[in-house]
C-alpha cells in the first residue's frame, strides 16, 4: 500500500500496480542489463506498455511486438524497433536477443528459443509466477512521479458499464489499461 501522489490522477494510480509491478518482477527475473537486446511480445497491453518503458529505463535496446494500429504507441513508449505481428512472422526474424518477455502468453518458448542468444533468457506471464513486493510498487510509483514511466489508459468505464468494460478487455485488443471509475452516481 502506498499513498497516491497529488500529481497523479486516480485513474493513473489505479493503472500502475498490476501491469507495472508484474512487468518489473518479470524483467528482474530476466536480469536486464544496460545494452541487452530485449524482445517484448505484446508490447501494447497493460504489462507490455510497462515492460517497454522499464526495459528502456534499465538501458536495454527494446524491440516491441504489436499489431499495426499500436506501432505508434509502442514507439512513443521508447521501443527502438517495433515488429508488426500481423505483417511478419516474428519467430522468423534474423535478430538474436538476450531476453524475450512474452507479456500475453502467445509466443511460446519453443518459438522464442530460435531468437535467443546463447544463454538467452525467456519469461512469460503465463508460465512464471509473479511475486508482489512492496519495493516493486514503491519503484513503480517513484518512476511514475518522475515521469520516467507513464500508465497507458485505453478506456475508462463507470461501474454501471462493467459488463461493457469486461467485454472490451475480452476482445484482446485493448491498449494498456482499462479503468473502472466509481462515482457517487454508480452507487
Amino acid at each position: 500500500i502506498v499513498l497516491k501522489p497529488e500529481d497523479i490522477s486516480f485513474e493513473e494510480a489505479a493503472a500502475l500496480p498490476i501491469g507495472g509491478t508484474c512487468a518489473l518482477h518479470l524483467l528482474k527475473m530476466l536480469n536486464i542489463q544496460s545494452g541487452n537486446k530485449v524482445l517484448i511480445y505484446g508490447a501494447s497491453g497493460s504489462i507490455g506498455t510497462y515492460a517497454v518503458q522499464l526495459a528502456k529505463h534499465f538501458g536495454a535496446k527494446v524491440t516491441g511486438v504489436c499489431s499495426t494500429k499500436n506501432i505508434e504507441l509502442v514507439e512513443s513508449l521508447g521501443a527502438d524497433t517495433v515488429l508488426d505481428y500481423t505483417k511478419q512472422v516474428v519467430s522468423q526474424t534474423n535478430e538474436k536477443y538476450d531476453s524475450i518477455f512474452d507479456t500475453v502468453g502467445k509466443f511460446p518458448k519453443s518459438k522464442a528459443k530460435k531468437l535467443l542468444k546463447e544463454n538467452g533468457r525467456y519469461v512469460s506471464t503465463h508460465s512464471s509466477p509473479v511475486k508482489e513486493k512492496q519495493e516493486y510498487l514503491d519503484l513503480i510509483l517513484e518512476l511514475a512521479t518522475k515521469d520516467i514511466i507513464k500508465p497507458v489508459i485505453d478506456k475508462t468505464y463507470s461501474l454501471l458499464e462493467i459488463q461493457d468494460a469486461h467485454a472490451y478487455v475480452e476482445t484482446g485488443h485493448k491498449k494498456g489499461n482499462v479503468i473502472l471509475k466509481i462515482t457517487n452516481t454508480d452507487l
